[in-house]
């Protein structure tokens, strides 16, 4: 009897196409790799210019060559490879290059695998290197992921192994990788977490050491601790694996729990400058190059105004209370810029220990700040400073169906008055009236034109209404760094400049990486900016900032918004800008003492600040452009008066206006014959 023969499983051939569409693709790959590795060979570097030398500390310079900070110069602390204990060496090897004895700078098969897995992923996923490639490319090469890089590791780690031992290669590796925080090193980074020095390190510790190196933002303790204790036993289970540790070891230090000092803030001039520029430096750079490059950062910054801005904020907020999560309020922020450069020249995010930067990271409400773009924009659009608005209760039909009624900050009504008038009263009434008049659109299109980039536009809550477009009551709000560079615009003659906080980046060397300059867009009319400026100067001069005057030609607006929940004055000279913003956190009525505050408290640090910042710049005014004329004209009528009109002199001004638009008509109000027909007249 014939046997049955047994039937074979069918292949699946798209499987087996895959794995050999892998395998071809690599072999390809790694075949060319190795060519052009050989091809390298002849431009490796000498033994001579493999040193390993300790890392350079990196520093930050202001506008004037001051040095601001050094990254991290007092926590890089070198320790002698003999004084760590074995468990330690081990954790990293065990998690960063389990082969490390056995190769010579280059583990092929781990780099094989990582080339399947990036073409698996489409991108960066492994890079494959060893710890003596990670060496070279901290030592010697950029943080590129480019395939010429990764040849260049090849070539200098060959070269580092030819030259030094494995203990002397792993000195300097422990010594050199950034642990978070600014620690470098193992011996900084003990200290940092644990309080003590890294050859007194538990097991457990050492672990969780090794384990930070990958991914220092994520793994530290401080950020995210259970992440933090999940990577450490995941270590532990390595080193187990490998056979550094027993059992019993690994599962005494697996149910340790996981033990961290307090962190210490570390004291650094303009420390809310430095944490805003080192998120950029970091993404460019990487973590190991600005912590440790040796890089040289060249900024905007002016330390003597940096001072004056910390005083000035410090003299003039209220001494409040602590909240309960320890935080000194209320808070504050001042931010100024340059506005022909768009240079930051200070900047101040807080009071207290905190890190969040209140001057580019608090989105508040702006109150009467706001209403600077609808009046921009009104003056752009023809309307002039000597047009007649009235203030007067009036009712407006919302969106909603609802009405609402504008209501000043004080509970009167003036009746008929000019644009320049009502803007140096702060008068919302009329406010509303131009932005009722103007759109909601154009009065969002000139804001962003400036430099407002929160504005809510879509949505059940946003920003298309009257109140927050002429009091101040956006869905987001805006930042002090926004408000300073919008208002930017108006000093600097109708051009918008993106702020800048880098000049330069060089390497230790001197070699330059990178320089900055400004960008910049001519968003107004000099015209229209100069009109505004003439407006703004007169809220300083007799408006409700009289408590800002300086001596010298500037300009500005207060702003509070709804229960003084937000006090701001922004304003500026023609060489300088600063925005000045205080409230509390989780915002609330400012009462402290029995003192309700608002908008004019946050002048006087407004003026502190520029008296002091200023002190040594030449008083210069705001430059008069040619298109601007000037007439006489009535201020009840916002007409023309002829030279013998007799209305009383309190009652006539020279008004400016872009040439075109000034009053054609003469007022009514103004008789030539007689003071009788004067009276009669009225």
């Amino acid at each position: 009897m014939a046997r049955k023969s047994k039937k074979l499983p069918k292949q699946k051939p798209r499987s087996r196409f895959k794995l050999w569409f892998f395998v071809i693709i690599f072999s390809i790959l790694f075949g060319g790799a190795l060519g052009v590795l050989t091809a390298y060979v002849g431009s490796a570097p000498s033994l001579d210019q493999v040193e390993l030398t300790q890392q350079y500390s990196t520093h930050i310079y202001d506008i004037n060559g001051q040095l601001i900070t050094d990254l991290y110069r007092e926590n890089r602390v070198p320790i002698a490879i003999e004084l760590l204990p074995e468990y330690l060496k081990n954790a990293v090897i065990a998690i960063e290059d389990d082969k490390f004895y056995q190769h010579h700078g280059i583990d092929f098969i781990a780099f094989g695998r990582a080339i399947l897995v990036n073409l698996r992923e489409g991108r960066f996923a492994q890079g494959g290197g060893t710890i003596t490639m990670q060496v070279a490319r901290n030592l010697f090469l950029t943080q590129e992921k480019l395939i010429s890089r990764k040849l260049q590791e090849f070539l200098w780690a060959v070269q580092i192994e030819r030259k030094y031992s494995k203990q002397e290669i792993l000195e300097t590796y422990l010594n050199m990788v950034h642990l978070g925080h600014g620690a470098n090193g193992v011996e900084a980074g003990a200290q940092l977490y644990f309080g003590k020095s890294a050859k007194d390190v538990t097991l457990a510790e050492a672990a969780l050491l090794a384990g930070i190196i990958r991914w220092p933002s994520r793994y530290s303790p401080h950020n995210n601790p259970d992440i933090a204790l999940e990577r450490r036993n995941f270590v532990l289970k390595r080193m187990f694996d490998l056979g550094f540790i027993t059992e019993n070891e690994y599962l005494a230090a697996k149910a340790e729990p996981i033990n961290v000092v307090e962190r210490k803030q570390r004291s650094v001039n303009a420390p809310y400058f430095v944490d805003y520029i080192l998120d950029d430096l970091i993404e460019r750079y990487g973590e190991e190059r600005v912590f440790g490059g040796g890089l040289r950062i060249y900024t905007t910054l002016d330390l003597n105004m940096q001072k004056a801005a910390e005083k000035a904020l410090a003299n003039g907020l209220p001494k409040g209370y602590t909240d309960t999560n320890g935080l000194t309020q209320p808070q504050g922020a001042l931010v100024a810029i340059d506005p022909r450069s768009g240079h930051i020249r200070a900047m101040v995010g807080g009071r207290g220990e905190d890190k969040f930067n209140r001057a580019v990271q608090a989105y508040r409400s702006p109150g009467s700040a706001i209403k600077v773009f609808a009046y921009t924009a009104a003056i752009d659009k023809g309307i002039t400073a000597a047009d007649i608005y009235v203030d007067e209760p009036v009712e407006y039909v919302l969106a909603s169906g609802e009405t609402w009624s504008p209501r000043n900050y004080h509970p009167t009504f003036d009746g008929e008055m000019t644009i320049r008038e009502a803007i140096e009263r702060s008068i919302n009434t009329v406010a509303v009236a131009v932005v009722n008049q103007l759109g909601f659109n154009t009065v969002i299109e000139y804001g962003k034109k400036m430099g407002i980039t929160s504005f809510v536009e879509s949505g059940r809550v946003n920003d298309l209404g009257l109140s927050p477009l002429a009091l101040g009551g956006l869905t987001k709000g805006v930042s002090p760094l926004e408000m300073a560079s919008a208002y930017g615009v108006l000093a600097n003659k109708g051009i918008r400049v993106e702020p800048i906080a880098i000049l330069k980046v060089t390497d230790y060397h001197g070699k330059v990486l990178e320089e900055n300059t400004p960008r910049k867009e001519v968003v107004l009319s000099e015209e229209t900016a100069y009109i505004m400026t003439d407006l703004l100067r007169g809220v300083i001069e007799r408006g409700t900032a009289r408590a800002a005057n300086i001596n010298r030609p500037a300009a500005g607006k207060t702003g509070t918004n709804q229960e003084n929940r937000d006090a701001w004055f922004v304003g500026y000279t023609p060489e300088l800008v600063a925005a000045v913003w205080f409230g509390e956190d989780i915002p609330k009525p400012m009462v402290y003492q029995g003192v309700q505050y608002g908008s004019w408290s946050a002048t006087p640090i407004w003026k502190e600040f520029m008296m002091e910042a200023l002190k040594n710049t030449p008083i210069s005014d705001f430059k008069r452009p040619d298109g601007i004329v000037e007439v006489e004209i009535d201020v009840k009528t916002g007409l023309l008066v002829p030279e013998n009109c007799t209305l009383p002199k309190d009652e006539i001004r020279t008004e400016i206006f872009i040439k075109g638009t000034e009053p054609t008509e003469y007022s009514p109000r103004c008789s030539t014959t007689s003071l009788w027909d004067f009276t009669l007249f009225r």
